[in-house]
């Protein structure tokens, strides 16, 4: 299982080429086959993502 946690904002083909490329990657450097790759996208918004201490909507 793969999971990203990103700002929402990205388009469904955006979300459909990440999860294409990320399940790719996986295939080829861990030999599993694609079936068995599971992806999860979690969209946090920037009032619940801080980095060093800020939160990113402050910033």
């Amino acid at each position: 299982m793969i999971t990203v946690d990103m700002f929402p904002g990205r388009t469904k083909e955006q979300k459909r080429a990440l999860v294409r490329e990320m399940t790719d990657a996986l295939v080829r450097t861990c030999d599993v086959k694609p079936e068995g790759v599971w992806v999860v996208i979690r969209e946090v918004e920037a009032g619940n993502w801080a980095i060093g201490g800020q939160l990113v909507s402050d910033r």
